[in-house]
């Protein structure tokens, strides 16, 4: 059985796009990634997904049970942890206090190694609290009761740099434990470090989905050149060469080729310094983002605002 499963998925916000023929699976078990900017779908597939709004269209499933049948789903996410990009957390209470009640809601397996984990200051009011501590608070209320699904949308947001390779500790351990993540996110360094597949969004539709290597594989490399010679961008064109940046000496460029083609052709240089590296996430994902007529249509967050729902990151 899949984790999540959706099959042409629609939500529109009047005559604006949230998502459109979304179609995904989660295997159980694995860390999946789904990507994209602020405004790019994110929130209102998860928000769909956890019966929050409904669909316009299309299908969705959640450990099995179908998502716009109520009954159906408040079983399957008695087995769901949550974790928003905002977490509304009541601010007139402590921490402890908001623990206990969440406990009597759905139960507490973990609390206490969690709080170990994450320390948050429980015992102050929320009110009181940073963005981290309201983070790391949020994490023990997603975990406590030992869920086999965990939705996380941006789940690194207001965290400090330990206390985040703590979480991707923390996930990576979990998985171990054949915990499934679906992991939204738009800071792609952290992706390759946890993710094992990831679904790339842009502008409410999927449009990419794949391994974390396989994409970077299917990116190219990153090259940088420096030669004795003059470089003119003519020099380079080459099956493979993309965004060529050359003058003087030197020239840097994004290579999908073949290496041999590369270096018979460097051969006709005196070359100075030669580097070859994995292209940065940033650049690859960048792929699925250049300009073009959908990059001018209406954010969904504009609709969602006008709808009275929260904002999509």
């Amino acid at each position: 059985m899949s984790a999540i499963e959706t099959t042409g998925l629609t939500k529109y916000y009047g005559d604006t796009r949230g998502v459109e023929d979304l179609s995904l699976t989660v295997r159980e078990g694995e860390v999946f990634g789904f990507l994209g900017p602020n405004g790019a779908g994110k929130t209102t597939a998860i928000r769909t997904l956890l019966g929050f709004i409904s669909p316009t269209g299309g299908s969705a499933t959640l450990l099995g049970r179908d998502v716009t049948d109520e009954a159906a789903l408040i079983e399957a996410k008695r087995r769901v942890g949550y974790l928003p990009s905002n977490p509304g957390l009541d601010e007139g209470t402590t921490g402890r206090r908001l623990i206990r009640y969440h406990a009597a809601l759905k139960g507490d397996e973990r609390s206490d190694e969690l709080l170990e984990a994450f320390d948050p200051p429980i015992d102050r009011e929320i009110g009181e609290y940073s963005t981290g501590n309201k983070q790391k608070l949020a994490l023990v209320l997603s975990f406590m009761h030992d869920p086999d699904l965990v939705i996380m949308d941006e789940p690194t947001s207001g965290l400090d740099p330990l206390m985040q390779e703590r979480l991707y500790e923390f996930i990576e351990d979990e998985q171990a434990r054949g915990t499934t993540f679906f992991f939204s996110s738009h800071v792609l360094s952290e992706v390759r470090k946890v993710c094992d597949r990831v679904g790339i969004i842009r502008n409410g539709e999927l449009v990419a989905m794949e391994g974390v290597e396989e994409l970077l594989d299917r990116s190219g490399k990153r090259v940088h050149v420096s030669v004795e010679e003059t470089l003119d961008p003519a020099d380079f064109a080459l099956a493979g060469v993309h965004d060529l940046d050359a003058g003087d000496g030197d020239a840097s460029f994004m290579f999908t080729g073949e290496y041999d083609d590369l270096l018979d052709h460097l051969r006709n240089y005196r070359v100075r310094d030669l580097e070859i590296e994995e292209a940065p996430l940033e650049d690859v994902f960048m792929k699925f983002y250049d300009d073009g007529p959908e990059s001018e249509s209406p954010p969904p967050e504009t609709a969602a605002a006008t709808a009275g729902g929260e904002s999509d990151a």
